[in-house]
């Protein structure tokens, strides 16, 4: 006689208020910082003039946001994972070709043929440098937080993910500041400092993912690692989210004349975002597939690949060009897409998980 053996019922994957409605509450967020902006110019203008030391053209009030919002993101980072990129390393090799071979560059053609061409009429060759620039640095940082929440909705194996995430951030520390100014003085007729975007990779890089790495090394040897992942991280969140949201209307106070006079323009910019974000996301998951990668490894490196480090972009577009300007609007529109568009390709991966081999999921009795 054969017996069926029961089959685990998936888990219905969802996000917390603030992750499902994220788009929302950005959208309240620049409204808010608007009216902020426009309220009271003087205040902002200050808070604008922050700088950390002379000509260093890091704002001190965004960079101590990011740092509130960052660091409890790095602290997730698990260096000691990068000692296990072997254990698949088909995945991992797509994720860093599309990360770092393609993604950069096709978001510079992509930026080049709509803003220069496509959209010429309605924009002037300044404006134009300044989205290109934006559309450069925003797709130049992969993503680094979020990337685990688009994880989870896929059922995507999550040491895996952590291991993409942190070879990822160690190579960001060294192509970031080079393909920039590389694609940004090539793409447009903007020159990018390097010094300041050395400021940039420093502030917030290497001081987050330094500070994270310590504060997590000494909270896992003093209270061990459960209590660290299942206890303490969770009471970051409401400081992450807290700090989110004061850096974007921070960013749209700094932003106010450029989203009231350019209202067009912000539609405009998130043409060759949404165009790139799903041509990188079907090449990693094409190539997962062609290499038959298993599916919880597929989905995360495709939502690696399409999705943005977008708190990096943001201060770096304003560490180059400052808080009002063209490229700081551009990265703030890839905040402001964002979750809607991942969440359409988690439901795609989702749609299509049996394109990949088999998971055994249920231990045979």
């Amino acid at each position: 006689m054969e017996f069926a053996v029961p089959v685990a019922q998936p888990v219905v994957k969802r996000l917390n208020p603030f992750e499902r409605y994220l788009s929302l509450w950005v959208g309240l967020c620049m409204v808010a910082g608007v009216l902020l902006g426009k309220s009271a110019p003087a205040l902002i203008d200050g808070l604008r003039r922050l700088e950390f030391g002379r000509d260093s053209h890091v704002n001190l009030p965004i960079a101590l946001l990011i740092w509130l919002m960052i660091i409890p993101m790095m602290m997730k980072v698990d260096l000691a994972a990068v000692r296990s990129v072997g254990r698949k390393p088909r995945g991992l090799a797509v994720t860093l070709f599309v990360n770092w071979v393609v993604k950069p560059f096709s978001m510079a053609l992509i930026a080049w043929i709509f803003f220069r061409h496509v959209f010429a009429p309605w924009l002037t060759p300044a404006e134009a440098d300044q989205y290109i620039a934006g559309c450069i640095i925003l797709a130049a940082a992969p993503c680094t937080a979020m990337v685990f929440v688009w994880s989870y909705l896929t059922d995507g194996d999550p040491a895996y993910t952590l291991v993409q995430v942190s070879v990822n951030d160690l190579i960001m520390l060294f192509l970031f500041a080079p393909i920039v100014g590389l694609l940004v003085s090539g793409a447009s007729s903007l020159s990018v400092p390097f010094e300041v975007l050395l400021y940039s990779v420093v502030a917030f890089i290497v001081i987050p993912l330094a500070a994270g790495t310590a504060l997590r090394t000494w909270f896992v040897a003093r209270r061990g690692r459960d209590w660290f992942e299942q206890i303490l991280l969770p009471r970051f969140a409401p400081v992450t989210i807290l700090a989110l949201l004061a850096t974007l209307m921070l960013i749209f106070a700094f932003q106010a004349d450029n989203i009231t006079g350019k209202s067009l323009h912000v539609a405009l910019i998130a043409v060759p975002i949404l165009l790139q974000v799903y041509f990188n996301a079907a090449l990693a998951y094409g190539a997962m597939k062609a290499l038959k990668v298993e599916h919880a490894v597929a989905a995360p490196g495709a939502l690696i690949g399409a999705s943005n480090f977008f708190e990096l972009a943001v201060a770096t577009a304003i560490a180059l060009f400052g808080p009002g300007s063209g490229a700081a609007l551009a990265t703030v529109v890839g905040v402001l897409v964002e979750v809607p568009v991942m969440l359409s390709v988690c439901a795609a991966c989702n749609r299509t998980r049996h394109w990949f081999p088999q998971e055994e999921r249920v231990k045979k009795r």
